[in-house]
């Protein structure tokens, strides 16, 4: 009886590794490019986005139940964000990497933009990352960030306001 009891343990133990290995596999790529366009340092991205992973497997039987695992996913890859701010107070500047991360504009253009991008304060570039890179709704950043929606916007107001100031007013932010 016991036997049973262990097979069948060990098939659920089996089953939670292989959910969290799908999930790992298809959130990943995603994770991974927010927390470049946070860090501006694909390795330091792929670092934060492996402790995001790591945190999230830890309780993977508690957190696997959660309502939007991707929205849960991108708050915990925020708060390893801000943490790695918090003990490091410099300026991390890397070199952009050899593919651009996008289709739209030059290669000037997101330079320009990623520099603008790192003078703002953290959680306005996580609010700009989130509501213009990714395309999420103002509830959902609100979600991600455990803020309210009117935070959101009015962070978002500013923080476009400071890049349209640092890139000038023929630069094309929506």
């Amino acid at each position: 009886m016991k036997a049973i009891v262990l097979e069948t343990g060990a098939l659920t133990a089996e089953r939670t590794d292989v959910d969290f290995t799908d999930f790992a596999s298809a959130s990943a790529p995603r994770l991974r490019r927010t927390a470049y366009l946070m860090t501006r340092d694909w390795h330091l991205a792929q670092d934060l986005t492996q402790t995001a992973l790591a945190k999230m497997f830890a309780s993977w039987s508690r957190v696997r139940r959660a309502s939007n695992l991707e929205a849960y996913s991108r708050r915990v890859l925020m708060n390893v964000i801000f943490d790695h701010r918090k003990r490091r107070s410099d300026l991390i500047v890397a070199e952009l990497p050899d593919r651009g991360t996008g289709n739209d504009g030059t290669p000037e253009l997101h330079v320009a933009l990623l520099h603008a991008l790192a003078t703002l304060p953290v959680r306005d570039q996580a609010i700009v990352v989130l509501r213009h890179w990714e395309d999420r709704s103002v509830e959902q950043v609100a979600e991600i960030l455990g803020v309210s929606a009117s935070v959101v916007k009015m962070q978002n107001m500013r923080a476009l306001a400071r890049l349209r100031a640092l890139l000038g007013e023929e630069f094309p932010l929506s």
